[in-house]
This record gives structure tokens, sequence and C-alpha cells, in this order.
């Protein structure tokens, strides 16, 4: 009677367990982002640089790859010092892209797709050929303090900077203009002057900005170098860090220049007025931070330290650019996922970024082999993946490409066909070279074969749109060192389980600690080179995996529940051959 009594209590308190639906999720929080450098996406004029039109005529096929949401590097009029990172008029569109029609039809467009379209909102520094800073070189009162001046520190007869900041190209981040006889601050190069932001016409200014391109139909910014801007009120040197060499930017421990409290506060504003803006046009704005900060740091940027102030949408997460890498095992991966899952404050949503302007691509920095492995985890994870242009076919660096930036090997054209240029242009010479391998590395050719990344990049993106991988929870774990697993479920749903070897090597797995799961799975998603098919059954206890491969692997919800009951069963049973020993002992 006790036993009967005992498993009645249990599974009537089970039973009465309120389990909640998912929260509602808005678009950002599990969109596909893609971003645009539009210098090299799509040329439509000939002159062998990409456009605003050219990127218009493109969009149906960001729709058609599963893309969300896009988001463009600088399009602002520029002397492309840093190639539109130096502003000189925020209000425009450089003539080489087109112009503010040609903005309006894009915008359009993008959104008669079902594409959100963001802009690079560069609010730290500007231009120093912008008409703000010519002005005020020549001290015109409206416009004196728009930037950080100052005399300088006299040495004797000699004049120096007025501390020892360091810019983040290296070399001293003062520069002094003839003109007005005193230092200007830049924390980038000296064609960039910081704009002050603790003159408050500043940030009306640049406040007034952004409500401009929102009145044009963008959906959102991103906040380029946003924890630069705002430097210690006081100039004080900053300490030595203890590494790198004199003149360079590690040299220092940036504690005066970088992620001061001023700038959290101003982030927050600008959501204030962004969520006010999204109520009175029933759409959502979106803020995105790039900040290179500490981890504590950069989860500021999420929401305030008493939660009672909201900041970004989401802070770009790069960690995966540093640690997805060769050499780096199961166990550093989960590590790196869980270094951000486990500091973001809760209730927000997580980036996932593989590759940037700023930085090489996945087939170059890590191998071309690796590129598919990449796009099955950042779709898989929970929150936002976030696609640089080329990813979905693995493009690589072009070393010889380089010109202005030793960053131009990763901005080449894209590579759209086997046609002149690549299909990018058809001017034969465009503004950095196209990769000499276009002809078999494109997206034409990707397109007519299925075992093709673009494929596998396609059909990734339509699983996430999948309720489990919008609204589920997930769970990782490591099978020794070298496999990393990542399970999403969510209640009366499918489940799916992604497995990526992490080794050069092949393994077999065995993945039945995952306990929920049924004995057979199907693939769902296999990068090209697996020796897996979607549409495979597989042993969970038994799966074989090749070097470096990734799959992915779907339970459908009778298989699940069936396993639940059957792990159910075996409990049950366990605990009434629990109580009944008990019982015959008395």
């Amino acid at each position: 009677m006790r036993t009967l009594i005992a498993l009645s209590v249990f599974f009537v308190a089970a039973s009465a367990v309120g389990i909640r639906e998912p929260d509602p999720k808005d678009w950002y929080q599990h969109a596909t982002f893609y971003q645009i450098y539009p210098r090299s996406f799509k040329d439509s004029n000939g002159d062998g640089i990409g456009d605003l039109p050219g990127i218009t005529s493109k969009l149906k096929y960001l729709a058609d790859i599963g893309i969300d949401a896009t988001w463009l590097s600088p399009p602002f009029p520029s002397p492309n010092m840093d190639f539109g990172y130096d502003v000189s008029d925020f209000y425009d569109i450089h003539p080489d892209y087109g112009t503010l029609e040609n903005f309006k039809e894009m915008i359009e467009e993008a959104h008669s797709n079902g594409i959100k379209l963001m802009l690079d909102f560069i609010p730290n520094h500007s231009s120093d050929e912008h008409d703000w800073f010519i002005k005020s070189a020549a001290r015109d009162p409206e416009y004196e303090n728009f930037y950080t001046w100052h005399p300088g520190r006299a040495e004797g007869s000699v004049l120096s900077p007025p501390n020892n900041w360091i810019s983040v190209f290296g070399g001293p981040a003062w520069t002094f203009h003839e003109g007005r006889k005193e230092y200007y601050l830049h924390q980038f190069t000296k064609k960039q002057p910081d704009l002050n932001y603790r003159n408050p016409k500043v940030l009306e200014e640049m406040t007034k900005m952004l409500f401009f391109w929102l009145d044009k139909g963008v959906d959102g910014f991103r906040l380029d170098a946003i924890n630069h801007l705002f430097e210690d009120e006081d100039l004080r040197d900053e300490p030595l860090s203890g590494n790198g060499n004199p003149g360079e930017y590690d040299y220092l421990n940036h504690i005066y220049t970088k992620d001061v409290e001023n700038v959290y506060q101003v982030v927050y504003d600008w959501r204030d007025q962004m969520d006010q803006y999204s109520a009175e046009n029933n759409r959502t704005i979106i803020l995105m931070t790039e900040a290179y900060s500490t981890i504590e740091g950069t989860m500021l940027y999420y929401e305030s330290a008493n939660r009672t102030r909201k900041g970004a949408h989401m802070p770009f997460n790069f960690q995966l650019i540093y640690d997805f890498k060769n050499g780096q095992n199961a166990v550093g991966l989960k590590a790196s996922i869980d270094w951000w899952m486990n500091n973001m404050p809760a209730r927000h949503t997580p980036s996932w970024v593989t590759g940037s302007h700023d930085h090489s691509r996945v087939a170059t920095r890590v191998a071309a082999n690796r590129v598919d492995q990449a796009i099955t985890l950042v779709h898989m994870l929970p929150g936002t993946s976030i696609t640089y242009y080329g990813e979905e076919i693995g493009m690589q660096d072009y070393k010889e490409a380089q010109q202005f930036d030793n960053r131009d090997p990763n901005r080449t054209p894209m590579q759209w066909d086997g046609t002149t240029s690549a299909g990018f242009s058809t001017n034969q010479s465009t503004w950095l070279k196209v990769h000499p391998g276009y002809e078999t590395l494109n997206v034409k050719l990707q397109q007519e074969s299925q075992s093709s990344t673009f494929y596998h990049y396609r059909n990734m993106t339509e699983l996430r749109r999948h309720e489990t991988l919008r609204d589920g929870d997930y769970l990782h774990r490591t099978v020794g060192t070298k496999v990393y697993a990542l399970l999403r479920e969510l209640r009366g749903q499918d489940s799916f389980l992604a497995v990526l070897n992490m080794a050069d090597e092949a393994d077999t797995v065995d993945l039945g600690d995952f306990v929920n799961l049924p004995e057979q799975l199907t693939v769902q998603a296999a990068q090209p080179q697996s020796a897996h098919k979607i549409g495979d059954v597989v042993s969970i206890n038994n799966l074989k995996l090749g070097p470096y491969d990734s799959v992915v692997l779907r339970a459908d919800i009778e298989s699940v529940a069936a396993s639940i009951r059957l792990s159910i069963g075996v409990l049950l049973i366990a605990v009434v051959g629990y109580f009944m020993q008990e019982a015959g002992k008395l």
C-alpha cells in the first residue's frame, strides 16, 4: 500500500507541474544575418567597384539562401583612407556606391524579400575631411569643441602630445594640427579624428543622424568601435600592460580610452530612443555593438549592472574567430561557447560570428575543409548567426590582392560565377584583385552541385527556422576531447543533435549519454565531404565520423516520446523493485 501511495503522489505531483511556453521571439533573436562589404559585393555599372544597385540586384539571392537580415559596411561619403570608416558626410551615400534614391530602392527591395537592412554606424570619429573637423580646426564657434583638442605639453622648447596614449593602429593617438596649433585625438588613424562626446551638441547631432536613416527605412545599426566613444576627462597617462613593444597598441593597458562608464550611458539612451521609435512605428529597431573588451565590459552593453537599463540588443561575439582554429579540440570549443553563454545576462540573445571585414576568412584562417563545420556550428547554436559575404561558398583570402590595407585579402570581390572578374564586374580591372581560383570556386558552380558548401549552408539556414532551433533549449557536451555534440530540444517538437569531429582522424562515437534520444536517429544535414547523406538512419551508439566531419541528426517527436516513456518505465521498475525489496525485509 505504501508503494502505491508513494507512486501515486509521485505521478500526481509530476502531472501538476506546469510547463510554460517559450517566450515569443522577435525577428532579430533567431535571425541569420549577412554582412555585405559594398565595395566588393556586386558592381552594376562596370567601374570595378561594388555599389548599391549591385546589392539590390542580389537581394533575391540572399532571400533564397535563407538570410533574414543584412548589415552594410559604411556606404557614406569618405576619402577612403579606411574605406568607409572615415566618414566625411553622415547624411549621404558615397558617389562610388550610388545615390540616396538608390538607397531607397535597395531598402524597398530588401523589405519586399523579407530581409531587414542595417547600417554600420561610425559614432567614434569622422574623417578629417568632414566639414565639422575643418570648421573645428578653424575655431568656428559652433564646431570648435566638436573634437578633442589639447595644446600639448611643453618640455623645454619641445612640444609633445598631452599624454602617452597610443592609436589602435600604432603610434601616438595625437597629431599636431598646424592650422589650429593644437593636438587632436585620434584613437585610429590620424585621418579619423575622435568626436568629443563631452560636448552635448555632438551627441545631439549624431543622434539626429540615426533618426535620419531610420526615416529612410533602415531596421537598425551596428555601432562600430563603440567602446572608444569617451576618454578619461583628465587625459591621464595609461599604465604599461607588460605586453608588446613601445608604440604598439598592446603596450599600454587602455583603462582611460576604452569602456569608460559614459559610453554605456549613451548606448542605454540610444536604446531607449530606438524602443520608443519601434513602438511608434510598429517595427523593432535594433542596436548591435562592436567592442573588443573584457567579458565583463562586453556584457554591460546588454544591460546595466543593476538591470534597470537596456543596452544593445546584442553585442558582437567574436570569440569563435579566435577559438575555432587549428589545434582546438572539443573541450576548448565548448569552453569558448560557455565563456559567452555563462556570462550573458538572462533573457538576452547571443550572436555567433566566424568572419568579418577585419579578420581572415575561415577557409584561410583555419582551413578550407573546416568551413562546412563552422557553418554547421553557428547555425545550430541558439541566438543569431552572422555570415560574412562569401562564407556560404567558402571564399578564401587572396594575399596578392593587398593594396591599401593588410585586411584587403579578406575583402576581395564576391565570386559569383566563372565569367570576367568572377561575375562581380564586367570590368577586368576591379578595385581589388579577384581571387584567381574563382573559376572553380563560385556561387554558380556550387549551385549546380548538391555536394557543395553552398547547399550545406542553405540546408542549415532552412533548418535554423525550425521551431526547435528558434525557441528550444540547448545542451552541449564533449565526447572525449575530440567530439563536440550540441543538442537542441523543445517540448512537443523534434530534437536535433549536431556532432562535430574536431580531430583530423576518423572516429566512432557513442552518444548514449543523451538519455532522452532514441536508439535510431536520422541524418538531417551533413557537410559535403561527410560519408553520411541526408536521410540516412544511424545508431546513437555507433556514429562513424570522418576527419573534421559534422552532421546534424534528427529525432522525431514520437521517437523522443517513446525514449522518454522507456526511461520512465525503467525508473518505475527500479522504484517498484526497491519498495518490494524493502517490504520483504519487514
